[in-house]
């Protein structure tokens, strides 16, 4: 913060580290940022632009942190100490030598088309790091997001806002649940078969959070109103994503992705798809730009009857970047807490199988599921290209690149 003489507070857009490197390249000794004279010499490599060795050594062109491009400098190996900005040069060296089929042992000298590749691989890791920075300053759940890229150029997505919970639409209501549950506990000893009880169902989680109810078979958590405390079992949608998770870019042309980062049980909650509640008509009127656009956002709430849409394509959480496959590892499920508009469910992914630390998470996004009861009387899942005809012949073929054994060779 900066104060006039006024008694006026401006906020400094600058990080502390920026303020750091500014009063380095202005000679100047600031107290309250710990810079003085023992410290003023010592610079902050920002990442390295080229290299090139010799008999006597090797040598990188760093670019400083706090100094325009044109204060770059030609370092010796020995002087520099950034080990990990050192490592990942030398990876994305081998990778892009790799790429253009050359040696890729350290040559003499890089070509320029080389060099400019790992500048702007340096300049896309931070952006990257800024939108993931972003991403976990917004999130309101315990699983953190990675943020990583290691096959082209794309950065962030643009027009993208990432919420936590339904963004409703204009003309859309959402009503709180007017009572909960009297039980202590509700796992053990459910007083009138607690929430899930006052609509005719059962708990569908083990003691230990695990789903146990077939898919097609809706949820009902406690919620804000009920006795319970929030170590009920009975609460687990509603604690939010519980897995550190990776947005990755895929190799197969499929776009971004989303991985495991940790061990996922079978029937374990994943992640809510979350976007923006739309009317049908609405999603119709959208669908069709999206549909020339190949993009697949729109999830219809179908539960007992298509009113609803949820369209993740330009707000929503990490579920929209989770791709498609014909053989997924993740199921829907819909999910009722504060509100039991039957036409308005909170629709949750859980794992369909174990999961390992590095697999991608998939979901079928045509997924068909057999009703159970009378409620359930449509398909759990549509997420396709709202506002299409139903007819085979007159709908877009959209490839699917999957990879699965069992792929459909389209999504639609």
């Amino acid at each position: 913060m900066a104060e006039d003489l006024n008694g006026c507070n401006v906020s400094c857009k600058l990080s502390l580290d920026d303020l750091q490197a500014v009063c380095r390249r202005e000679r100047l000794h600031c107290k309250e940022l710990q810079v003085n004279k023992h410290n003023i010499d010592d610079y902050e490599v920002e990442y390295l632009c080229d290299y090139k060795k010799s008999k006597e050594q090797e040598l990188y062109l760093v670019k400083w942190k706090g100094f325009p491009e044109s204060a770059n400098t030609w370092e010796p190996r020995k002087n520099l100490k950034c080990k990990k900005l050192m490592i990942q040069f030398h990876e994305d060296m081998e990778r892009e030598l790799r790429r253009q089929k050359r040696r890729t042992t350290c040559p003499k000298r890089l070509d320029k088309d080389v060099a400019w590749i790992l500048v702007q691989k340096a300049k896309l890791r931070q952006r990257l790091q800024r939108w993931e920075a972003d991403l976990n300053k917004t999130r309101n759940h315990p699983g953190r997001i990675f943020v990583l890229n290691e096959v082209d150029l794309d950065g962030p997505p643009r027009d993208f806002t990432y919420i936590n919970t339904y963004k409703v639409g204009e003309g859309i209501v959402l009503n709180e649940m007017a009572v909960g549950c009297e039980c202590k506990d509700c796992f053990s000893d459910p007083v009138g078969g607690c929430c899930p009880g006052a609509s005719l169902h059962r708990l569908a989680y083990t003691d230990k959070g695990q789903v146990r109810v077939r898919a097609g078979e809706p949820i009902y958590e406690c919620n804000t109103r009920c006795s319970c405390g929030p170590d009920c079992p009975n609460r687990v949608v509603q604690k939010g994503i519980p897995f550190d998770l990776c947005i990755f870019k895929t190799g197969n042309g499929r776009g971004w992705g989303v991985r495991a980062l940790q061990h996922i049980k079978k029937n374990t909650f994943v992640m809510e798809y979350v976007g923006e509640i739309i009317t049908s008509d609405e999603a119709e009127k959208r669908g069709h730009l999206y549909d020339r656009q190949g993009a697949t956002y729109l999830f219809d709430l179908d539960y007992v009857e298509d009113v609803y849409t949820v369209d993740a394509a330009h707000h929503g959480n990490i579920s929209h970047f989770v791709n498609h496959s014909c053989n997924p590892n993740l199921q829907v499920y819909n999910v009722f807490i504060d509100n039991l508009d039957e036409r308005l469910p909170r629709i949750a992914l859980f794992s369909t199988r174990p999961i390992r630390a590095g697999e991608e998470l998939t979901f079928d996004y045509k997924m068909q599921i057999d009703p159970v009861d009378a409620e359930s009387t449509r398909m759990d899942s549509n997420f396709s290209l709202a506002g299409l005809p139903s007819s085979p012949k007159k709908r877009i073929r959209v490839e699917c690149r999957c990879g699965s054994d069992t792929c459909r060779k389209y999504l639609f």
